[in-house]
């Protein structure tokens, strides 16, 4: 009864901090990355501009999935939700509900300018497709860092 239990149950994943740390540096570095066709997108191709935006990005988004990113992973882990999917999960949830609220005023929540009802709902829109877009890069770089992190237990 165990031995079926157990096989039945996967496998199981784990971590440790220096593959951790590994895996922030990783996840930081690809998210300067997408900082930098940014740039390239908005039209600045000058390399002070490239290099600044990709460290600039780098900083920054270490920051965000070590205050934000970290925290939920960690409920995660101890969870044993440990798979590529969960890990997937958590960077697009995490990403689609920041950029969400900063492109719609903390959800409605902070004072907003005047505005009709059309204009409204073409801003909830627009935030959540171009967060979606963002959202879906930010799955990625969590299964990134999750390959980076974890390694079957034995």
């Amino acid at each position: 009864m165990t031995d079926r239990r157990a096989r039945s149950a996967g496998h199981r994943y784990d971590t440790s901090i220096d593959r951790a740390g590994i895996a922030l540096g990783a996840g930081s570095l690809l998210a300067g990355i997408i900082i930098v066709v940014l740039v390239l997108a908005g039209g600045r191709h000058d390399p002070v501009s490239i290099v600044s935006g990709w460290m600039i990005g780098s900083i920054f988004a270490a920051i965000a999935i070590t205050a934000v990113g970290g925290p939920l992973w960690l409920v995660m882990h101890v969870a044993g939700l440990r798979r590529a999917r969960h890990a997937a999960l958590v960077g697009a949830v995490t990403a689609m509900a920041i950029f969400v609220g900063a492109q719609t005023y903390g959800f409605g929540l902070f004072e907003m300018p005047p505005m009709d009802g059309r204009a409204l709902l073409y801003r909830w829109v627009s935030a959540i497709l171009s967060s979606a877009v963002l959202a879906l890069a930010a799955g990625a770089i969590g299964v990134v860092m999750w390959r980076i992190a974890y390694r079957r237990s034995e």
